[in-house]
C-alpha cells in the first residue's frame, strides 16, 4: 500500500517584523536622585513662600515695619528660644491643648460609637447634637470664662468642647457607613452583636475616626491660641498678643512661626499613630 501522506513542506522563516517589537529599556534612576527629586517637589512651594516673604518687604511691596523680612524673624525666634520665653509659653500651650484634646477623645469616641450603633440613642440625642454642633466654640468662649473663670479650667474646657465635634461626628459617620455586606456576612456566621461590633464595625471605622482626631488636633491648637489671647498670662497666644501690643513685630511673627511648627509636629505625630493602628490596610492592599 502506498502512503498518501504528504511530506511537510519546508517554509521559510517569517520576517522579523512578525515578532513583537522590543522597547529599549530606560536607564534606571539612582535612588539618591529620585529621593532628591521627591524632596525638591515637596519643598519648592515652601521655599518660594519664604523667598516671597523675604523679598516683598525689601522691595517695598509691603511695609517692613508691619511685615519684617524672614531674615529678621528668625533671629527673634532664636532669641526667644535662647531666653527660655518661647519654650515656657509653648509648654504651657501644649499642656492646655493636649489636656482638652485627650479628654475629647476619651468622651467623643465612645459616645460616637454608641450613637452610631444604637438607633434609639441616636434618636434621643440627635436634636441636642444638631443644636450644639452649629454653635462655634469661639462664640462660647466668654461663657466659659464667666462660668469657669480665666484660669486653666476654662481654657481646657473650651478646647474640649471644640475638639469633641469633629471626633464625635466622624465616629458616628464611621459606624453608619460600614459596608453592610460585612455585617450581613458576620451575622450569617452566627456572631452575636457584641462580636460583630468588635470584629467588624470597630476595625472598619478606625480610619474615619482618625480623620476626625486629626481635624480635632488642628482645632485644639487654634482654639487654644485664641483663648490665650483673651485672658492668659502665659502661652503662645499670650506671647503673640503681648508682642503686638508692645510693637515687637518680629517677636509676634516668631510666635506665629512657632505655632505653625507646633501644629505640623502635632499632625505628624497623629499620622504616625494612625498608621500604627491602620497597618492592616497597608498589608491587605499589597
Amino acid at each position: 500500500m502506498v502512503s498518501t501522506t504528504k511530506a511537510p513542506e519546508l517554509t521559510e522563516p517569517g520576517p522579523a517584523a512578525a515578532l513583537p517589537p522590543t522597547r529599549p529599556r530606560r536607564p534606571a534612576i539612582p535612588r539618591a536622585v529620585a529621593a532628591a527629586a521627591a524632596i525638591l517637589r515637596r519643598t519648592v512651594a515652601l521655599v518660594a513662600f519664604f523667598a516671597v516673604w523675604e523679598l516683598a518687604p525689601r522691595a517695598g511691596l509691603v511695609d517692613p515695619i508691619f511685615l519684617p523680612p524672614v531674615s529678621e524673624v528668625v533671629p527673634a525666634l532664636w532669641d526667644l528660644a535662647e531666653g527660655g520665653q518661647l519654650w515656657r509659653n509653648a509648654r504651657t500651650s501644649l499642656v492646655r491643648s493636649l489636656s482638652g484634646f485627650g479628654l475629647a477623645i476619651v468622651l467623643a469616641v465612645p459616645l460616637g460609637l454608641l450613637i452610631g450603633w444604637y438607633r434609639p440613642v441616636a434618636e434621643l440625642l440627635n436634636p441636642l447634637l444638631e443644636l450644639f454642633r452649629n454653635t462655634a466654640a469661639i462664640a462660647l468662649l466668654p461663657v466659659f470664662i464667666l462660668i469657669l473663670g480665666i484660669g486653666e479650667t476654662s481654657k481646657v474646657a473650651i478646647v474640649l468642647y471644640a475638639c469633641t465635634w469633629p471626633i464625635l461626628l466622624n465616629t458616628i459617620s464611621a459606624v453608619r457607613t460600614v459596608d453592610p455586606t460585612l455585617v450581613k456576612s458576620a451575622r450569617s456566621l452566627g456572631l452575636p452583636a457584641p462580636r460583630i461590633f468588635q470584629k467588624v464595625i470597630l476595625p472598619a471605622a478606625v480610619p474615619t475616626i482618625f480623620t476626625g482626631i486629626r481635624l480635632a488636633g488642628a482645632t485644639a491648637v487654634l482654639v487654644m491660641i485664641v483663648a490665650e489671647m483673651v485672658g492668659a498670662k502665659e502661652g503662645l497666644g499670650f506671647l503673640i498678643n503681648s508682642s503686638q501690643q508692645n510693637f515687637a513685630i518680629a517677636d509676634m511673627y516668631a510666635g506665629i512661626v512657632a505655632i505653625s511648627a507646633l501644629g505640623l509636629l502635632f499632625n505628624h505625630l497623629l499620622v504616625l499613630i494612625e498608621r500604627r493602628f491602620t497597618r492592616w490596610r497597608t498589608e491587605t492592599g499589597r
